[in-house]
């Protein structure tokens, strides 16, 4: 049985602390200054709040026993998720406010793993350890050998993945990376893990990122423009690589596939598209997934122009995590709020947009989409 969720819960409030490097903060304190930014944004007070959803940072701190003491916040409701991209936390609140748990919900994610020296080699024992694999960039450019390998995918089209949100980056203030390139400068950069290049792959950050959520009545008593969660969709392969070609990642067919069959909306209603992406390779797998290009020609419609600038599916208009910053891609659903609200730089906005569909993934093994929009 699938819960109706469609315009019954709205996010209220977004913020995020500066993006990049801020050796002597911790996650925790930078997730105060996200929740903080998030409460200004939506006019409210911390005793407002009644729930706190922490979202573990790559580290493996910023809990909600945590952050909560820090902040002076006791909420009756309080959890930490293990792993997040914004998605999964939002669902839960959701299923927070909709049981009756919590009212009003602030849901956070914190990381200093830039100035902490995170190092992603000193992953458990594993065979991907031992075979190299520390990193997701090992994976994913196997993902895109077989998907080169099945359709013929040429890198002169799998670029415009990374130069198509370079060129967004260029007009947000709070991307780290705004230097003009062109599909000739990607294609002379050298290989990072052939056949994916550094500008594939999501940089490491210093941040935090807060959105606050509440029932849509008590929304209508609050001064912005309410966004409204239309759907809410979720799928897992945890049993791995014992699937059957596992890297090209199926399980995200199902939750695209729920998503669009639980709302009634199609990718043509989709204004604004949304995919958390620690490499170019998700881009590539997502759009296709979902149904916005045909299976296999996921690249060579990238390369058509529909994501960039101008486009008519304008994609991770912030610069996505390729090009803006880390973050397990929660600043995406911040765009995604502002872009429906009419609220980012001008240069930015899309015009008329009223539905953005926001896609993410736990590597190989989860998939999640939530469907946002102004009208409920």
């Amino acid at each position: 049985m699938t819960v109706d969720v469609r315009g019954k819960v709205a996010i209220v409030g977004v913020g995020h602390s500066d993006q990049g490097t801020f050796p002597g903060k911790t996650a925790e304190q930078l997730s105060i200054e996200a929740i903080q930014a998030a409460l200004t944004d939506a006019q409210l007070t911390k005793d407002q709040l009644d729930g706190l959803i922490t979202c573990k940072s790559v580290q493996g701190n910023n809990i909600d026993i945590q952050v909560g003491p820090l902040f002076g916040l006791s909420p009756k409701y309080a959890q930490t998720l293990d792993y997040g991209t914004c998605n999964y936390s939002l669902h839960l609140a959701t299923q927070a406010v909709l049981s009756g748990l919590a009212e009003t919900v602030v849901l956070v994610y914190g990381a200093n793993a830039r100035s902490g020296k995170f190092n992603f080699s000193a992953a458990a024992p594993s065979l991907e350890s031992a075979s190299g694999f520390v990193h997701v960039a090992g994976p994913a450019a196997l993902a895109l050998q077989r998907h080169k390998a099945l359709y013929g995918t040429k890198e002169e089209d799998f670029g415009w993945f990374a130069v198509s949100e370079r060129e967004w980056a260029q007009r947000n203030p709070l991307a780290i990376f705004r230097e003009p390139m062109t599909i000739d400068d990607y294609l002379a950069k050298p290989y990072l893990v052939e056949p994916l290049r550094r500008e594939d792959v999501t940089m490491i950050s210093d941040g935090a990122v807060a959105l606050i959520v509440t029932s849509a009545e008590r929304a209508k008593d609050y001064p912005n423009k309410p966004v409204y969660v239309l759907g809410i969709a979720e799928n897992t392969e945890v049993a791995g690589d014992t699937f059957d070609d596992f890297l090209m990642r199926p399980n995200i067919k199902g939750t695209a596939a729920e998503i669009w069959r639980t709302t009634g909306f199609t990718p043509s209603d989709i204004d604004v598209l949304y995919i958390q992406n620690p490499t170019a390779v998700w881009n590539l797998q997502m759009v296709e997934a979902y149904g916005f290009a045909p299976e296999g020609e996921g690249a060579a419609w990238a390369a058509e122009g529909h994501i960039r600038p101008g486009g008519d599916l304008p994609l991770n208009t912030n610069g996505g995590q390729l090009s803006e910053s880390y973050m397990w891609g929660w600043l995406h659903m911040v765009e995604a709020v502002r872009q429906l609200r009419g609220t980012v730089e001008p240069d930015r906005q899309v015009p008329g947009a009223e539905l953005a569909l926001y896609c993410s993934t736990m590597t190989f093994l989860k998939s999640a989409a939530s469907i946002i929009g102004v009208n409920p």
